[in-house]
């Protein structure tokens, strides 16, 4: 009999679904994978979370983990074979910093057009501030908070890559050399590449998809 699996609603794209799978694949656990079409969400997805936003672990007992920070942690807490669980309060800090202030200059930066308010390139400065923090702490390490990844690494990252990836000329042009460096190390990793292959929408009925 084959083990019933965790089940995931994931949109490739997101960066908070990125963050999510990155923390299963370090983990080394498998899931059934349900790729998400935003603007037809399936409604076993809504069911179990009506908040409608990716992504969603449903684990076998039936809980639901409706966070990408819940997910990767939980993750993590079942296997972490490359110790990435470390850092305690800094690294919570860092993760929060992320996903409050740069996550919010980071939406007004990639759609400025929504946000008269200020221009594009202002946008960009304001979230440049956090991006200088992480330049700082990659002039010391190599990774965030140390020698080897921790969780702010991979629940940064995808964040860090969707701001380079509004302008990337702009972005490469920026006097954060570490940064750079860090991102494209990240881009190239094995396991960032296999969270980024390309799946079918999920439609009831259909085989199940394994990820990974």
């Amino acid at each position: 009999m084959n083990p019933v699996l965790p089940t995931l609603y994931s949109f490739r794209r997101c960066p908070y679904a990125i963050r999510a799978r990155l923390g299963l694949l370090f983990a080394g656990i498998s899931v059934e994978l349900r790729e998400v079409v935003l603007k037809h969400k399936p409604p076993q997805m809504l069911q179990i979370s009506p908040k409608g936003t990716v992504p969603v672990l449903q684990l076998p007992n039936g809980s639901v983990i409706e966070e990408s920070r819940d997910i990767m942690i939980w993750a993590l807490e079942q296997g972490d074979p490359q110790g990435l669980l470390y850092g305690g309060a800094r690294a919570e800090a860092l993760i929060e910093r992320n996903d409050s202030e740069f996550k919010h200059w980071l939406d007004r930066y990639k759609y400025f057009d929504r946000h008269p308010a200020m221009s594009q390139t202002e946008y960009r400065k304001r979230g440049e501030a956090f991006l200088q923090t992480l330049e700082q702490l990659l002039d010391k390490n190599s990774y965030l908070l140390g020698d080897r990844p921790s969780t702010p690494d991979i629940g940064v990252m995808p964040f860090v890559r969707q701001f380079a990836h509004v302008d990337r000329d702009v972005f490469y042009s920026l006097p954060y050399p570490h940064l750079q460096a860090w991102l494209k190390q990240w881009l190239e990793h094995s396991l960032f590449v296999r969270a980024m292959v390309k799946y079918q929408p999920w439609q009831e009925g259909e085989p199940k998809v394994l990820f990974p």
